[in-house]
């Protein structure tokens, strides 16, 4: 009980997928029973029906047989009521058998070679005392008492009902006779399954119920279920900073092969990079505050021109992510800056941020995910084309 006390919480999907491999879940062993029943029953007129043809065609033989009482005769007479017999009663029995198998299945299917294995512990006395004085014997024991009290009280009652009517059948046709004996026998048996039924549903509660409370769960459980199976949240952080770190560092690295860096003058700094057989300039580099002043340091060291534009850093750091073209509307404004930097040459590595001779003012650009989306049509369009 000690052990209990901290598990409080319901068992994860994990946890439920584990103990359906080690065969705990929970079932009752009535329900393929009276399922079964069910299904014999559902089946039992046509079987009876079957089954009295056959007898009337016997008496039939009987009677022949009586007017020549031969050997062969006799033997004649009996010779097919065992195959005639089996095939009446084959029906019913399929059926019972699809019924016991469709109670199986209902409460789920779980093939597990771990019931098979052979556990020391079943062999302990303590644990053999436990399971013959535990609340599962209890419980076991009130569940027989209780059908055999309840299927025997619905079976008295209907008997009482059915009793008179056959004991003064004795002066009617046999046909009337077993007609009423297999409507009553019918009557009774749908009684007792669905009073059987009635009482495995109960069972199969009470053991969701036990199961599902074994398997209840501590938090510290499902802490480290979670580390397990999603990986330690700490590991996890020093991975993404590594990566992080990674792409920060190529990041800066094509700082070196940038041709121009714009800054807003030490707030944001992009690293434009223009190949003409790539399309339209595109963003290889972008950071704001420390990142800034870092792109800012290695393109000095490299000689790679910086140029101070406040609106368009500002308009390029809004609308543009890592690795993206410039949108057409500012295919002028940079090709201006490009056009100052190459006529300016490459600059010394003491050389500070140049500035424009002019500047032009800029379009309204719709937001980033705005042009994502249009590029993303675009290319779409592009592709259908070809």
């Amino acid at each position: 009980m000690a052990d209990d006390e901290g598990k409080t919480e319901k068992p994860t999907a994990k946890k439920l997928k584990d103990a359906r491999k080690q065969g705990q879940f929970p079932r009752t062993a009535d329900a393929p029973t009276w399922l079964g029943i069910a299904g014999g029953a559902a089946l039992l007129p046509y079987t009876v029906s079957a089954l009295t043809e056959q007898f009337r065609l016997l008496i039939g033989h009987l009677a022949r047989t009586a007017a020549e009482p031969t050997p062969e005769q006799a033997l004649d007479a009996v010779a097919d009521l065992p195959l005639a017999v089996l095939m009446a009663a084959t029906p019913l029995c399929l059926a019972a058998a699809a019924g016991a198998i469709l109670g199986a299945a209902v409460q789920g299917v779980h093939p597990s070679g771990q019931v098979l294995k052979p556990k020391f512990n079943r062999m302990s006395p303590k644990q053999g005392l436990k399971r013959m004085f535990g609340t599962k014997a209890l419980w076991e024991a009130g569940k027989a008492v209780a059908k055999v009290a309840v299927i025997a009280g619905v079976v008295y009652s209907l008997a009482r009902t059915l009793l008179p009517e056959l004991l003064v059948a004795g002066a009617l046709p046999l046909s009337v006779v077993v007609q009423r004996t297999t409507s009553g026998m019918i009557t009774l048996l749908w009684a007792t399954v669905v009073t059987g039924l009635i009482l495995a549903l109960f069972d199969y509660g009470y053991m969701r119920h036990t199961v599902m409370k074994q398997l209840r769960m501590s938090p510290h459980e499902i802490k480290q279920e979670m580390k397990q199976s999603e990986g330690d949240p700490l590991i996890k952080s020093q991975i993404r900073s590594r990566q992080m770190a990674m792409s920060r560092n190529r990041m800066l690295s094509a700082v070196t092969e940038a041709d121009v860096v714009l800054v807003n003058p030490t707030h944001y700094a992009i690293a434009l990079s223009y190949q003409p057989h790539r399309g339209a300039p595109r963003v290889v580099a972008r950071g704001a505050g420390s990142l800034a002043l870092k792109i800012r340091e290695i393109a000095r060291e490299s000689r790679v021109p910086v140029v101070e534009d406040k609106p368009l850093t500002r308009l390029l750091y809004r609308v543009c992510d890592l690795g993206d073209e410039i949108p057409a509307e500012l295919y002028l404004a940079v090709a201006r800056i490009l056009a100052f930097v190459m006529a300016a040459g490459k600059p010394s590595r003491t050389a500070g941020a140049r500035r424009p001779t002019h500047s032009q003012p800029l379009p309204e650009l719709p937001s980033r995910g705005q042009l994502r989306a249009r590029r993303a049509r675009q290319d779409r369009a592009d592709r259908a084309a070809v």
